[in-house]
């Protein structure tokens, strides 16, 4: 083992001499190491991934390889799932520790905990609510639903998940995002009165009591930066032009956008209605820049048209932060012993949130 390499040496090298040594180093690893690369990640990074998908799906495969080490491109939560999921032996490491997630920022456990408390004031909590966290949060909030009988959900899973929940207890918290836990809320047939948004930092969440006693779904006040950037104007505009087009939004855009979609679909559900689509179909798509655009380029041989929503540009920026730079410093370290990002949950919050996660699991 070597003194550790510097990220500094990296900083400046081009594209192309990173993509050579990430390949070089890969070659030297072999099945020592794994990449796993989200939908959202920049091209420039994607490309070297042994794995693509979801952040669940990433973190499974991972941990059915035999790899020795875990490289995750995507965001910090990502890498805590995979660390939890994976083997004792194996190391999960982010690429750049700066690549979080606004979404999962937006509730910290502190304030959940703060909130159950005041839950609590009005309600019997440990019976009568149960706490659902998206998978895009931090490893201590899925630590936190473990411990509190709860679960972890994602995008996909998120109606069943709800199912459960109710033959559970009666009422759900569910956080960190708002949108996906009312357009699946609804989808089920729960009125959007019955779904009421906890305002975190306000008494009681900024609600009465009554409103509380009344809520079949407490909803936090979290968003997902990317996907809150679509309206239901963009669709309006796009349907005004191409008056055949479908659109297919994910469940993170808000419930307007979500209301005019023809289809409402997790990251791999997109691809795969996409995919799936004839010759001569046209998609207007609501998620994320970089996977909208792999996608374009995937069907236009095919007939098949895909356009973005938004009329900016938008891409997850704390996605972007890992790009080849980074990933060239890492497994280069690697080749010379050295970890470094390693991404460690604690060992009580891995094992309770390891209770929620299987429980989500378990439901199929």
């Amino acid at each position: 083992m070597t003194a550790a390499l510097a990220i500094q040496d990296y900083a400046l090298l081009e594209d192309a001499d990173c993509t050579a040594r990430i390949v070089a180093a890969k070659e030297k690893l072999g099945d020592r190491v794994v990449i796993l690369g989200h939908h959202y990640q920049r091209d420039e990074v994607f490309r070297h991934a042994d794995f693509t998908g979801d952040s669940l799906k990433l973190a499974r495969e991972a941990a059915r390889s035999g790899a020795e080490y875990i490289v995750f491109c995507g965001v910090h939560f990502m890498a805590e799932v995979a660390d939890i999921l994976s083997r004792p032996e194996q190391v999960s490491i982010l690429p750049d520790l700066a690549a979080g997630c606004s979404m999962a920022d937006m509730a910290d456990l502190a304030r959940v905990e703060k909130c159950w408390q005041e839950l609590g004031q009005v309600l019997e909590v440990e019976t009568e609510v149960t706490p659902i966290t998206y998978i895009n949060s931090a490893a201590d909030l899925k630590a936190f639903c473990g411990r509190h009988g709860g679960i972890v959900c994602t995008s996909s899973n998120a109606a069943w998940i709800l199912e459960w929940a109710f033959t559970q207890r009666r009422k759900v918290l569910f956080f960190p995002d708002q949108h996906l836990g009312r357009n699946t809320g609804y989808r089920m047939g729960i009125p959007l009165e019955e779904m009421v948004v906890w305002r975190p930092g306000k008494p009681l969440g900024g609600l009465t009591e009554e409103q509380i006693r009344k809520a079949r779904i407490i909803l936090w006040e979290g968003f997902c930066s990317v996907h809150q950037m679509f309206r239901p104007e963009h669709i309006d505009r796009f349907k005004e032009k191409y008056p055949d087009a479908r659109v297919i939004s994910h469940p993170e855009c808000c419930f307007e956008v979500c209301q005019k979609s023809d289809v409402i679909g997790s990251t791999e559900a997109i691809l795969k209605t996409v995919r799936a689509s004839e010759p001569g179909t046209r998609w207007l798509v609501g998620t994320e820049l970089n996977m909208v655009n792999r996608l374009r380029q995937e069907m236009k041989p095919r007939g098949v048209d895909v356009h973005f929503m938004s009329p900016t540009v938008c891409m997850c920026s704390t996605m972007f932060r890992t790009d080849p730079q980074h990933l060239a410093w890492v497994l280069e370290n690697l080749v010379e012993g050295n970890v470094v990002n390693r991404i460690q949950v604690p060992e009580e919050d891995a094992r309770y949130a390891k209770q929620a996660l299987d429980r989500m699991l378990a439901l199929g």
